[in-house]
């Protein structure tokens, strides 16, 4: 193992408030889960969250975002589990990752597994919740979500995979108030994607000398000589696809104001992005959790 929990290059930051409520002999798996860092289960819970109050003709049905937040929790703690047992070989050859549960061996690959099962479990008791159309369309995302520690591997966009994979629940959102899925949704989630690409091309760059070494694809390096505007250019996108859903769903002009303060969040995060300093690039990536606090109240706002 290359760091310890101290490490300053570790994404792990031991005894966070989570662990202080835990056994000890839960931490590793609430690091594997990423428990302490809640910004991935932001970023998944957002499209949900965008979709149902967007579909919603009053106030959303407290038990469907009930079940949506907890779903975001499990789900993005199954993808890390998964995807922390197939990276496992890789993650232990790069200092940011070496200190995660699997590569220091403080978790076996078969404690792992079972734990991902159970996660797996969960997920789908909350996704039978809902009727069957709905459940159809959360299993759709099924195959996208198996692919996507594998994308790294065969292509320079995994970015574009996360993508999908990340931004489902604004079509799970929009089926499960409605029965079906409307193009606002369509708007919805295809915006999602570019904004991911977005902000996981940030993210990426603080590995960038690590994945050359061992073999790693990402936007990152494959846009590296003009990434900035390519990151402008995919906020642009996403800016304009929630503009067209807020269109096509009527909303009125608070949407746009406050859509047009999400914009300048974004470009806020471009103009002062250092992408050869990785607190600098942690640091605009997170903030992406209020980009979509943002939308989300531009989108309660509109609908007012």
């Amino acid at each position: 193992m290359k760091n310890t929990l101290n490490s300053p290059s570790s994404d792990i930051r031991p005894e966070s408030w989570i662990e202080k409520l835990l056994p000890v002999v839960l931490h590793p798996y609430s690091r594997l889960a990423r428990l302490d860092r809640p910004i991935g289960t932001w970023l998944l819970l957002l499209p949900c969250l965008f979709s149902t109050v967007l579909a919603s003709d009053d106030i959303p049905d407290s038990k469907i975002l009930l079940l949506f937040i907890c779903g975001a929790i499990i789900m993005r703690g199954a993808g890390c589990t998964l995807n922390d047992i197939i990276d496992r070989d890789f993650d232990k050859n790069v200092d940011r990752t070496a200190t995660r549960p699997i590569p220091s061996g403080s978790i076996t690959v078969q404690a792992a597994i079972v734990f991902l099962f159970i996660q797996l479990v969960a997920g789908l008791i909350i996704l039978v919740q809902f009727d069957f159309f709905a459940i159809l369309i959360g299993c759709l995302s099924l195959p996208i979500i198996i692919a996507y520690p594998f994308a790294k591997r065969v292509t320079n966009w995994p970015q574009l995979c996360l993508g999908i994979v990340f931004n489902w629940g604004a079509i799970l959102g929009w089926a499960v108030v409605t029965g079906e899925v409307g193009m606002p949704a369509i708007f919805l989630y295809v915006g999602g994607i570019a904004w991911t690409l977005g902000y996981d091309t940030i993210y990426a760059h603080q590995d960038r000398e690590d994945d050359v070494l061992i073999g790693v694809k990402s936007t990152a390096l494959n846009l590296i000589t003009k990434t900035k505007a390519w990151i402008f250019s995919f906020f642009v996108l996403a800016i304009i696809l929630f503009g067209l859903a807020g269109w096509t769903s009527d909303l009125s002009w608070p949407f746009y104001f406050g859509l047009t303060l999400a914009f300048l969040h974004s470009a806020w995060q471009v103009v002062t992005l250092d992408v050869n300093h990785s607190k600098n690039c942690l640091t605009r990536f997170k903030s992406n959790r209020d980009f979509g606090l943002l939308l989300l109240a531009s989108i309660i706002c509109g609908k007012l």
